[in-house]
């Protein structure tokens, strides 16, 4: 499961998971593929989950395995690449593309770089399949308290997975699903239904037009500013919660929101 191109550490047994929910959510390979049967036996060990979560997950791991890469890839990039709504660059939730994303990488990347944890440059450093590779190696207080930082990330972005029918949203719910937070959801439905949408075609033209005049930025940090949409296609080509909370024991009876 270890991408040697990103990680120096390697996740502890029982934090494995994390590590397969974040191939769930990155672009499609036939890497990803080959490991399904792997990735289903971990997830079938993930006790702090619902049974009926874990279930489906595994059972969205084996339609993975199955379906047509051109197809994953190309259902993909319709679904994270086109407008920013499903973006999972996660201070693009909270920064938009003001210069204070700018800094709050920088200060996670010296985050990964303290902790031992390097990257390559394919992706930035608040790229969310990344950040979970980075806590799969983490103590579980540790994991616990950065997703009780991003819990309203989360939930946002489930609810607009949710509405967009993908079934991405099972892996933003089992992250909310390890904090007890499932039911975070729920209070971002409606106005998940209410949001314009920005891949349609013409909120995609208003951005290109945008995206061209930044184009001439006279910096780097400008250009690290760019729109995952920009980043992701030029490469193929060529407000959150402070709430630290713990990992459930798994023993312990679950709250609202339990999916078993």
């Amino acid at each position: 499961m270890a991408d040697a191109a990103r990680v120096l550490l390697e996740p502890a047994d029982d934090m494995l998971s994390l590590r397969v929910l974040a191939r769930l959510l990155d672009y499609p390979s036939e890497a990803l593929q080959d490991a399904a049967g792997e990735m289903i036996e971990i997830l079938d060990a993930e006790r702090r989950l619902p049974p009926a979560l874990r279930t489906a997950l595994m059972d969205w791991s084996q339609r993975l395995a199955e379906a047509d890469l051109m197809d994953l890839q190309a259902e993909y990039v319709a679904l994270f690449d086109r407008g920013r709504a499903t973006s999972l660059l996660l201070f693009e939730h909270v920064h938009g593309e003001s210069r204070d994303r700018g800094q709050a990488m920088v200060d996670l990347l010296a985050e990964y770089r303290a902790a031992g944890f390097e990257i390559d440059a394919r992706e930035l450093p608040d790229y969310l399949p990344l950040f979970l590779e980075y806590l799969s190696t983490r103590p579980e207080t540790e994991i616990g308290r950065w997703l009780g930082e991003i819990r309203h990330i989360l939930a946002r972005l489930t609810a607009r997975l949710e509405e967009r029918e993908a079934a991405h949203a099972l892996a933003t719910l089992a992250l909310l699903g390890l904090i007890g937070a499932e039911a975070d959801v729920a209070e971002h439905r409606d106005p998940v239904k209410n949001e314009a949408r920005d891949d349609t075609p013409e909120a995609l033209d208003a951005a290109w037009e945008e995206e061209a005049v930044r184009f001439s930025a006279a910096s780097d940090q400008d250009c690290a500013l760019q729109s995952a949409e920009g980043r992701r296609l030029a490469e193929r080509k060529t407000a959150t919660h402070s709430e630290a909370v713990r990992i459930l024991d798994p023993a312990a009876p679950r709250q609202q929101g339990d999916l078993s």
